[in-house]
């Protein structure tokens, strides 16, 4: 019986006699940190150095801040307005400031992206790990305690519920592990109301825990970051990768922009589908592809992420998730086959006997297992050579069961499997919105069974594969050599940006799977401080995804198919994808090297790979409303949004010496108004130095 604590010191006092000598404190990833403990916890041993720390985590988040003064101006009430009463952790402040006590350490699997390039302390501590072996790695660092938040429900009759929420991800593995090889840990939950209860796996017993803390501070508001506009290189690339999904098949998509892109470029095809073919028509010019699938879901989807993210929920929503999965493989089978029937049956007695799978006289083993799928009324009884259920009686022959003694709903099914989410604030109130039913079909569990293929808990392999048909695992690479290696977690230096997270898993399981396909989303070309840069280049010092396991790579311009093709063919069809400004440079190299033939030329088509000309392509489809800025809304006003493209621009200039005098000139001339309320928000309304002169002219300038 776990230990119930309200007050939080007492939490942090209690917490530190459980543990003999250092601490080694594993955190979920994302939101499932229960912030307000690991202040306190931190704060009581960062004044205590005869006490040492260590934090075991990764994806620490914190409310931005803006690195300028007039995004601090900016940002200050939209951060009040989204982010409410959310509490930073203390430790990630201390991190990125490099900080730390001497006696406390952070140890993170995936950082932040691009947040830690020039902290040598977090490029240091970073563990590089696969995500499916994230608890290895952990507990070889001697994890001792495990916090968590966790979502309450209660019960008719006022008993609590407990649930993982947002991260069964690692938790009940990294618990179940150390429990089995006798390693001491802590396993403290903190409460908050705020976290979407989630049912299914992620549901746990009281006894899961060693510690349950309830205090005021632990029910503060979820990180909520807004969602990103998507660009027009995005919607490309989304509509590129939306054809490339089977109906009836398996999806897989992250967070951002291209998660969002990909998700309504899916309703797209389901809702305006005559849009949607013409639109691929049209951008499929550079690099034809056969086997698009450009039809309306007959099927539906069934989704399996280690991220359930925001486009996922509105695909769901949508009904374009809707394909059902089976936690037995006989029932499975069945569905695969379209021999099952959407609820328990005769027919589906006849069916499972059939195919050997349901004995003709029930045990009570075979009982119990058929109970618990819902085929078999729950009040079923075998009473010698008999069945009974209530008022009904029959021999013990599956053959002569009446319709009464059948379940009324397959039970533990999904129609969507989540390792971990993280998401804008309409998200989380979506999910906390759900009915019993509906969230039912979201079953968020172990990364153990989302990102393997191996036998997990309750799911062997040959079910996995079953439920896994026509998968589409679709990820982000930041860059693709010629000869199709990926790079999407460090530069060439050795910096890391983020982490390999799940996508090494994904990829292999797409090589694993029969009908799947691994498909790696690239922007061709990034601009930064250095100038305009190709994302698809020659050699890359850090590499993710090894050439062998190269498969689909999909930019703004086309499809790049390289499973099976030969060196050569693999750079041809990544150079018909590249940005024009670019592939003559990156032709030269692969002849140099020996790779491309010297008379091999670039077809027509693909010799106009331009933003310029993108952007003509895409121009009705976006008058006409099929690819909106934020297809699933924003926290951001009219106003707000005006005000964020121009410091975007002046950004942008910043960086760029050409486009910046451009900007300063065009500001000399006659100005347009500036509605004082945006002046106030950026604090120029009383502009006094030079500076805030000129940024009010380039600001007037750019909006």
């Amino acid at each position: 019986m776990p230990a119930l604590l309200t007050d939080l010191g007492t939490a942090v006092t209690t917490l530190l006699a459980r543990v003999d000598g250092p601490v080694h404190l594993a955190l979920p990833l994302g939101i499932g940190k229960p912030n307000a403990l690991v202040n306190a916890l931190y704060e009581r041993m960062a004044a205590d150095p005869s006490r040492p720390l260590t934090i075991l985590t990764a994806l620490s988040l914190e409310k931005p801040t803006g690195a300028s003064d007039l995004e601090r101006h900016f940002l200050a009430p939209l951060v009040a307005r989204v982010f409410g009463d959310y509490p930073d952790l203390t430790y990630v402040k201390a991190a990125r400031a490099q900080a730390l006590p001497a006696h406390i350490a952070v140890r993170e699997f995936f950082l932040k992206t691009a947040d830690y390039l020039g902290n040598d302390a977090a490029q240091q501590g970073f563990i590089c790990s696969n995500y499916s072996l994230a608890v290895r790695d952990m507990l070889a660092q001697g994890a001792n305690v495990l916090a968590q938040a966790v979502a309450v429900g209660r019960e008719a009759d006022g008993r609590r519920r407990y649930s993982l929420s947002s991260n069964p991800d690692l938790t009940a593995d990294f618990v179940d592990q150390c429990r089995t090889l006798g390693q001491p840990l802590l396993v403290v939950a903190v409460l908050n109301e705020h976290m979407p209860f989630m049912p299914g796996p992620a549901e746990v017993g009281e006894d899961f825990f060693d510690l349950i803390v309830d205090v005021p501070q632990g029910h503060h508001a979820l990180f909520a970051p807004p969602n990103p506009a998507v660009s027009k290189a995005d919607y490309a690339i989304g509509l590129h990768a939306a054809s490339l999904l089977p109906d009836g098949g398996t999806l897989q998509i992250g967070i951002g922009s291209l998660g969002d892109a990909i998700a309504q470029a899916l309703l797209l095809r389901e809702r305006r589908n005559g849009e949607f073919c013409a639109l691929i028509e049209t951008l499929d010019h550079a690099a034809p592809l056969a086997g698009r699938h450009t039809g309306r879901f007959e099927q539906g989807l069934y989704g399996c992420s280690e991220m359930f993210a925001n486009g996922l929920l509105q695909l769901l929503d949508a009904g374009l998730i809707r394909r059902r999965v089976y936690p037995d493989l006989a029932l499975q089978r069945l569905a695969n086959a379209g021999r099952l029937p959407a609820a328990p049956s005769l027919a589906a007695v006849q069916a499972l006997a059939d195919d050997g799978a349901l004995a003709t006289q029930l045990t009570p083993a075979t009982l119990a297992h058929w109970q618990r799928l819902g085929l078999l009324h729950p009040a079923l009884q075998l009473d010698g050579d008999r069945l009974r259920c209530g008022e009904l009686s029959c021999a013990n022959d599956v053959n002569l069961l009446p319709a009464g003694m059948l379940g009324t709903a397959w039970r533990d099914t999904a129609t969507m499997h989540g390792g971990f989410f993280l998401g804008p604030r309409a998200f989380y109130q979506r999910l906390r919105d759900k009915t019993g039913d509906e969230l039912a079909d979201i079953a968020m569990t172990r990364i153990a069974f989302v990102n393997e293929l191996y036998d997990s808990p309750g799911a062997p392999e040959a079910l996995k594969r079953a439920q896994r048909r026509d998968a589409r695992f679709i990820n982000t690479t930041m860059k693709m050599t010629l000869l199709g290696a990926a790079s999407s977690d460090a530069l060439g230096d050795g910096r890391v940006v983020s982490g390999v997270g799940g996508q090494y898993n994904f990829v292999a399981q797409a090589h694993a799977l029969a009908g799947a396909r691994s498909v790696l989303a690239l922007r061709a070309t990034h601009d930064n401080a250095a100038g305009l840069q190709s994302n698809l280049v020659w050699s890359h010092a850090n590499c993710t995804i090894p050439r062998h396991l190269r498969d689909v790579v999909v930019t703004e311009y086309g499809v790049a198919d390289l499973r099976g093709a030969t060196d050569a063919e693999c750079v041809q069809r990544l150079l018909c994808i590249a940005d024009s400004r670019f592939q003559q440079g990156l032709m030269h190299e692969a002849r140099a090297h020996g790779k491309l033939a010297p008379d091999w030329q670039l077809p027509e088509a693909a010799r106009h790979n331009t933003p310029e000309a993108l952007k003509e392509l895409l121009r009705p489809a976006r008058e006409a409303g099929a690819l909106p800025d934020f297809p699933f809304g924003t926290d951001l006003d009219e106003d707000e949004l005006r005000i964020v493209r121009a410091l975007k621009k002046l950004k942008h200039a910043s960086q760029h010496p050409l486009e910046l005098l451009q900007l300063a000139l065009a500001s000399l001339g006659p100005q347009r108004a500036v509605p004082a309320a945006y002046l106030q928000r950026l604090g120029l309304d009383e502009a006094q130095s030079l500076k805030d002169v000129v940024l009010r002219r380039l600001l007037a300038a750019n909006l």
